[in-house]
């Protein structure tokens, strides 16, 4: 005959997984002295969805510290969002750099 111990009650326990949000990356830019400030503008409307009046304000910002951040984004969606930075300098002969940086 089986015996049952005091601390088997037969009751499985349902338990919620514990699921925690992604860490989040900063897209950085970082001035130069050759990438126009109209680029740059034009790269934070395009690529990182800024409004004109905020783009401008962002611009002189980098412009003024020398780097500047300009988005707070998953790691993929940061990474792709330096990507299409850079790639869109290169192909406008432009040194413009985008880095990624944990929050």
């Amino acid at each position: 005959m089986a015996t049952r111990s005091s601390f088997d009650t037969g009751l499985l326990e349902k338990t919620k997984p514990i699921i925690a949000e992604p860490p989040r990356y900063s897209c950085i830019l970082h001035n130069d002295n050759f990438t126009t400030r109209e680029f740059v503008v034009f790269i934070l409307v395009s690529v990182f969805q800024m409004k004109e009046a905020e783009a401008q304000g962002k611009m002189l910002e980098v412009h003024k510290q020398g780097k500047g951040r300009v988005g707070n984004y998953s790691y993929d969606m940061a990474r792709t969002k330096a990507i299409q930075t850079e790639k869109l300098a290169r192909d406008n002969d432009f040194p413009l750099k985008c880095t990624v940086e944990p929050l």
